[in-house]
């Protein structure tokens, strides 16, 4: 794992004939993913990114309460 002001680099995972990638020990470790979690894929045309169900939907709380107040 290489870090560089807070960005991370894994390395690299291939896809299996499923579909399915094995995310690198290290960033399960340091993002605490536990098998059985929930994990959102978010993606535009440059890229894709995973987050835990529960921080995207914090995100969307904090969100939802500025526009209640």
């Amino acid at each position: 794992m290489q870090e560089n002001d807070g960005k991370y680099i894994f390395g690299v995972v291939k896809v299996g004939d499923k579909g399915q990638i094995v995310i690198p020990r290290d960033a399960r470790k340091l993002y605490d993913i536990k098998p059985g979690d929930a994990l959102i894929l978010l993606g535009d045309q440059k890229g894709m990114a995973m987050l835990k169900t529960e921080i995207f939907q914090d995100a969307i709380d904090q969100a939802m309460e500025g526009l209640t107040k």
